[in-house]
C-alpha cells in the first residue's frame, strides 16, 4: 500500500511488484460580522496539537517572526459526542437505530457547523491578525506570521530537531477562546514536518514499464520448478502469472452477485490519464463484464501540487490496481474515482469529504497510509470525524493495513499503520492465495515473504531461508483505545500489548501477497520510450482492500441493496462462524513457497534473470493463527460471506 510520512501520504506501494475546493458554505460569510471573540483568558486546550518530538532538549528556540503559516482550523460541529454515539448506534446490530442512516443534508443540519459558528470562529481568526484563505463546511484555512498565529492559538512556535532536520512547532498544546464554546474540533499545520514549498504542477508521463518474467503457473501449483533446488522440505510451484476476476470471485464465494445497484468510490493521489482506456481494455481480455454507460466516472481537482515530492506517476499504478479489482469482483458495480490534488493528509481529507458530502458511494476503498508514529493527534481527529460522519450516513471506509509486516524492518519499531489504525474504518489485512484447477479455493496463509536467491550454478539458494521483504501489516495501536466490537474477539494478549486496551488491526483479509497475486493492466512507457498498455501482477494490502470493497458490494446488493455503512461490528458479530475461511500460517503439512524469475531490469531479458524463492506465511513477527490475529483479523470471506449480510447482521 502506499504510505504516508508525516502529513504526506504514500501510497501503498503500487502492487509491490515493485479535489477541487469544497464549496463556501452558502452565506456563511454574509453574516454581520459578530464582534471579535475577547480574550478574557479562559481557554480550551486542543490536546494533541504539540507532537510528541517537540521535546525540551530538542528545542532550538523560537521560530523567526517572519516565517508563514499556513494553518486549518477544523469545526467540531454542533455535536461532536453526538455524531460518535449516532456512528455508532446505526452501525450496531444491537441497536434500535441500526440501519436508520441519514441522509448527507441531514448530516450536515444535525450534526455540521452552524453558519453563526463558522462567523465567530472567522471573526477570532481575523482580529488574531489571520487571513482567511478559504472556508468549507469543515474547516477555515488561515494563513499569517507567526506572532499572529501564536495569539490566535495561544502558543509559542519553535524549531524543534527531528531526524536530522529543523521543524517548526507549538512549545505547549494549542488552545482557542472558552468562548467558542467547543466549535473548533482541531487545528493542523502548525506543526511544519515535513511540509515543502509547493507549486502547481501537471501531471507527469506514466512510469517505466514493469513486466514479470516467466516461467508462470496458471493457476496454484499448476507448474512444478522442478530443475530448481528443493526448498521447504520439496520442489515448490512456479509463482501464477497473476489471478483474474474469476478466480478471486470463486475464492471469496461472490456465487450470481455482480454489485448491481451498488456504487464503490476509490480515493487515491492523482489519476492516471489513461485509466478509463486501460480498465476497459483489462476487462476485454480477461472476462470481465464490459463497463456500461456511467459505470465509472471520476471526481478529480482543478490542480495538482507537489507531484515530483510524491511521485505522481507512481500512483498511477494504483489506481489502475484499485479500478480494475473492483470490477473483477464486483463486475456491475458502480466505481467513482475521487482523487487527491497531492499525497498529503489535507489535500486527501479533502477527498474523503467530498464523497461524505455529496454522498458519492456507500463503500470506500483506501490503498493508502502511514506508521502510527508519523500519525499526529490533531490529524487523526479530523479523520475520524469524517469517518463518523460517513457512518451515519451509512458509508464505510475500507483502508489497507500496510505491506511491511509489524513495520520493524522498515522503521526499527514494532508499530500499526494509519489511518487503518482508526476505530472507525475497516482494516484490511492480507494473505497468500491458493486458487487451484477449476477455480477452486485451496487454502490462504498470512501473507509474508522470505526471499532466498538462487546460486551463481544454479545448484542451491545462497541465503536459504532469505530476507524479510514484505508482509501484511498488523499489531496493537499504541493510541487507539480499543473499540467495543472487538471486546470478547481478539485476545488479551494482543489487546494489552502495548499496555492498557487497545485496537488491534486488522480486521478482515483478503489476497495481497504479490507473488500469489493479481493480474492488472496499465499504459506505461515502454523502453522505446512510447507508451504502450501491458500486464503484470500485483499485490500489497492495495490489493486486499478493494477486493474487500468489492464483496461488500457484493453483499450490498444481496442485502437488497440497504448499504452497509461501517462494517465493523457486523463483521465481528461473524466471528467463528462459517462465512470466514480462518486463516493460518500453516494450512497444509509442508513448507509453503513459489520459485520467482524475473527481469533483472524490470523489462526485459537483455540484463539477465533474478531466480528466487518466496515463503508464505512467514510476516515478521506476526503470525496467523486460529482464531482472530494481527495478520488476517477474522478471517477472508468464505462461501456463506456475502449471502449472510441478507440477514441485516
Amino acid at each position: 500500500m502506499r504510505s504516508i510520512r508525516g502529513t504526506r501520504r504514500t501510497r501503498a506501494r503500487a502492487g509491490l511488484s515493485i479535489a477541487a475546493t469544497l464549496p463556501l458554505l452558502a452565506g456563511a460569510l454574509a453574516l454581520a460580522t459578530p464582534a471579535a471573540q475577547a480574550d478574557t483568558g479562559a481557554r480550551d486546550t486542543l490536546s494533541g496539537t504539540k507532537p510528541l518530538w517537540a521535546t525540551g532538549s530538542a528545542d532550538r528556540g523560537a521560530t523567526p517572526d517572519g516565517n508563514t503559516v499556513h494553518t486549518r482550523v477544523y469545526l467540531a460541529g454542533r455535536d461532536a459526542k453526538g455524531l460518535a454515539a449516532y456512528a455508532r448506534a446505526v452501525s450496531d446490530p444491537k441497536s434500535r437505530q441500526y440501519g436508520k442512516y441519514l441522509t448527507a443534508k441531514q448530516a450536515r443540519d444535525r450534526f455540521g457547523a452552524t453558519k453563526q459558528q463558522v462567523a465567530e470562529v472567522t471573526a477570532w481568526l481575523k482580529a488574531a491578525g489571520l487571513t482567511v484563505t478559504g472556508t468549507t463546511e469543515h474547516y477555515i484555512s488561515v494563513s499569517g506570521d507567526v506572532a499572529a498565529t501564536e495569539k490566535a492559538f495561544g502558543t509559542q512556535l519553535h524549531d524543534f530537531a527531528k531526524s536530522g532536520h529543523t521543524y517548526r512547532a507549538p512549545s505547549r498544546a494549542a488552545s482557542v477562546p472558552a468562548s467558542l464554546d467547543g466549535a473548533v474540533l482541531t487545528v493542523t499545520g502548525l506543526d511544519s514536518a515535513p511540509h515543502k514549498a509547493t507549486k502547481k504542477d501537471q501531471l507527469p508521463p506514466p512510469d517505466a514499464v514493469f513486466r514479470n518474467s516467466g516461467p508462470f503457473s496458471s493457476y496454484y501449483g499448476s507448474k512444478i520448478a522442478t530443475t530448481l533446488p528443493d526448498a521447504y522440505g520439496g520442489k515448490v510451484p512456479y509463482a501464477i502469472k497473476g489471478y483474474t476476476g474469476k478466480q478471486l470471485r470463486a475464492a471469496y464465494g461472490a456465487g450470481k452477485a455482480t454489485g448491481k445497484g451498488v456504487r464503490v468510490a476509490i480515493t487515491d493521489a492523482y489519476a492516471s490519464p489513461t485509466i478509463a482506456k486501460d480498465a476497459a481494455e483489462y476487462a476485454s481480455k480477461h472476462g470481465d463484464a464490459p463497463y456500461a454507460k456511467g459505470q465509472f466516472n471520476q471526481v478529480l481537482p482543478k490542480n495538482y501540487t507537489k507531484t515530483e515530492e510524491c511521485g505522481a506517476a507512481g500512483w498511477y499504478g494504483e489506481e489502475t490496481l484499485d479500478v480494475e479489482a473492483v470490477h473483477a469482483v464486483a463486475p456491475q458495480a458502480g466505481i467513482t474515482y475521487v482523487g487527491a490534488s497531492s499525497c498529503y493528509d489535507d489535500d486527501l481529507l479533502d477527498s474523503l469529504h467530498k464523497i461524505v458530502d455529496k454522498h458519492l458511494a456507500d463503500i470506500v476503498s483506501n490503498s493508502w497510509g502511514d506508521i502510527e508514529a508519523n500519525q499526529t493527534p490533531e490529524l487523526a481527529t479530523a479523520y475520524d470525524q469524517v469517518f463518523q460522519l460517513g457512518a451515519v450516513e451509512g458509508i464505510g471506509f475500507y483502508f489497507s493495513s500496510g505491506d511491511n509486516g509489524d513495520n520493524v524492518a522498515s522503521t526499527g519499531t514494532k508499530q500499526v499503520d494509519t489511518p487503518a489504525n482508526s476505530a472507525w474504518v475497516t482494516a484490511v489485512g492480507g494473505t497468500s492465495l491458493a486458487v487451484g484447477k477449476g477455480d477452486a479455493y485451496q487454502w490462504e496463509t498470512g501473507w509474508g515473504t522470505l526471499k532466498a536467491n538462487l546460486s551463481a550454478d544454479g545448484k542451491s539458494w545462497t541465503d536459504f531461508p532469505g530476507a524479510y521483504t514484505s508482509g501484511a501489516g498488523g499489531g496493537t495501536s499504541k493510541t487507539v483505545p480499543q473499540p467495543f466490537y472487538q471486546k470478547g474477539v481478539v485476545p488479551g494478549e494482543l489487546a494489552r500489548a502495548n499496555g492498557g486496551l487497545n485496537r488491534v488491526v486488522p480486521d478482515i483479509a483478503a489476497v495481497a501477497d504479490p507473488n500469489t497475486g493479481f493480474l492488472v493492466g496499465q499504459t506505461q512507457t515502454l523502453p522505446d520510450g512510447s507508451l504502450g498498455y501491458d500486464e503484470y501482477r500485483i499485490g500489497g494490502t492495495s490489493l486486499a482492500a478493494p477486493v474487500i470493497a468489492g464483496v461488500q458490494a457484493l453483499a450490498q446488493q444481496v442485502r437488497g441493496g440497504h448499504a452497509i455503512g461501517f462494517a465493523n461490528p457486523v463483521i465481528y458479530g461473524h466471528y467463528g462462524s462459517r462465512v470466514y475461511h480462518d486463516v493460518t500460517d500453516q494450512p497444509v503439512k509442508g513448507g509453503l513457497a513459489v520459485a520467482r524469475v524475473d527481469f533483472a531490469n524490470g523489462a526485459d531479458a537483455a540484463d539477465g534473470l533474478l531466480t528466487s524463492v518466496r515463503s508464505l506465511g512467514k510476516d515478521a513477527s506476526l503470525k496467523a493463527v486460529r482464531g482472530y490475529d494481527d495478520v488476517t483479523g477474522v478471517g477472508s470471506p468464505a462461501s456463506g460471506y456475502v449471502s449472510s449480510y441478507g440477514r441485516r447482521g
